[in-house]
C-alpha cells in the first residue's frame, strides 16, 4: 500500500477511534454531527483496506475481536500524537485560552467549586468555564467533558486525577431544635429525636457512628426524608431536626450559628463519604486552559 492510500485511511482510523470509545456507530455519528451509516461505511472501508474483521456486530454492541484491539491501540497512539502536534501552539502561547468543560455534583459544585469561579476567571482573561452542576457523573468521552469532580473511595480506572479532600459528614441541628428537645451526647440517644436522612437506600437510616474502639449503630426515625443534602440542610435551618450533612455544606451555617454540630467526638462513619476527586482523561500534555483550572482547584482545595 502507498503513501497516498495510507494517508486516505487517516480520517478513517480516528473515525475508528471513536467507534471504539463511543460504544456504537450511532453515538460516534452524534459526536461527528455525521450518520450512523457514514461512520459505518468507513469502517467498513478500514476493514477492506487491511483484509481483516475489526468488529464484531449485534444488534445490541460492538466488540472488538483481538485483530480490532491490536489496530485499535496503534490508532489511538496516532491520534494522541495528532493531539500533541496540535498542541504545541497552544502549549507555546503565553497564556492558556478558550473553553473548559467542568462537571459537579450539585452540592459540591454549588457550595465549593462555584465561590471559587469568579477569582479564576479574574486570573485567566482568556479561559471560560462551563460549569456543569449534577450529581449524575457524565463520561468524559461521550459528552464533552473536560473536567469532572466526583466524590469516592476509589477513582475509576483510566482517568488521570488529584484529590480534592476528603468529604466528611457531621450532625447537625438547629439551636433551636436543640434547645426544645435537648442535646443528645451518645448516638442510641438519637431514638428520641427527629432525624432526617437520605432514604435512596433501605440502610440510610442506620447510622454508624464510631469513637475510638467503639462502634455504634442506630436506626433513626424522623418526619422528613431527602436525598439530597441542600434539602437537608433547609429542614435542619427550620428546625426538623437532626441531620446528616457534609461539611461543606454545613460549613456557612455553622460558622454564623444557625447550625449546631451534634455529636462533636463521635465520627459519622455511613457511607456517602470519601474524597472529591478532580478527573480527566489521561494525557501526556494537557492543554494549558485546562492545566491552569486543574492547579488552581488543587492549590485552592486540596490538603496540604
Amino acid at each position: 500500500m502507498g503513501t497516498n492510500d495510507k494517508a486516505s485511511l487517516l480520517p478513517g482510523m480516528a473515525v475508528f477511534v471513536r467507534v471504539v470509545e463511543a460504544g456504537s456507530f450511532s453515538a460516534a455519528a452524534r459526536q461527528l454531527g455525521s450518520t450512523a451509516s457514514a461512520v459505518s461505511r468507513q469502517v467498513a472501508r478500514l476493514e477492506q483496506a487491511l483484509s481483516l474483521r475489526l468488529m464484531e456486530r449485534t444488534t445490541r454492541q460492538l466488540r472488538l475481536n483481538e485483530a480490532g484491539s491490536e489496530f485499535y491501540a496503534h490508532c489511538r497512539t496516532m491520534l494522541d500524537a495528532a493531539d500533541q502536534a496540535l498542541a504545541v501552539g497552544e502549549r507555546l502561547m503565553s497564556s492558556p485560552r478558550g473553553l473548559v468543560r467542568l462537571s459537579v455534583p450539585k452540592a459540591y459544585g454549588k457550595f465549593v467549586i462555584s465561590p471559587l469561579m469568579p477569582e479564576f476567571l479574574r486570573r485567566y482573561d482568556d479561559v471560560d468555564v462551563q460549569l456543569h452542576i449534577s450529581d449524575q457523573s457524565p463520561d468524559l468521552i461521550e459528552e464533552g467533558f473536560d473536567l469532572l469532580v466526583q466524590v469516592t473511595n476509589q477513582p475509576p480506572e483510566g482517568l488521570a486525577g488529584k484529590p480534592l479532600g476528603p468529604v466528611r459528614q457531621l450532625l447537625c441541628a438547629s439551636p433551636a431544635y436543640l434547645q426544645q428537645h435537648g442535646t443528645p451526647q451518645h448516638p442510641q440517644e438519637l431514638l428520641r429525636h427527629s432525624c432526617l436522612y437520605l432514604g435512596e437506600n433501605a440502610g440510610d437510616n442506620r447510622w454508624h457512628f464510631s469513637n475510638g474502639e467503639q462502634q455504634e449503630v442506630v436506626t433513626v426515625r424522623g418526619r422528613y426524608i431527602s436525598n439530597h443534602s441542600e434539602a437537608r440542610l433547609e429542614a435542619a435551618l427550620g428546625d426538623i431536626g437532626i441531620t446528616v450533612l457534609p461539611q461543606f455544606t454545613a460549613a456557612r451555617a455553622l460558622e454564623q450559628g444557625r447550625l449546631s454540630e451534634v455529636l462533636p467526638r463521635w465520627r459519622y462513619t455511613g457511607s456517602y463519604q470519601g474524597a472529591a476527586w478532580l478527573l480527566w482523561r489521561q494525557n501526556l500534555h494537557l492543554p494549558p486552559k485546562q492545566r491552569v483550572l486543574i492547579d488552581y482547584l488543587s492549590e485552592t482545595l486540596a490538603p496540604r
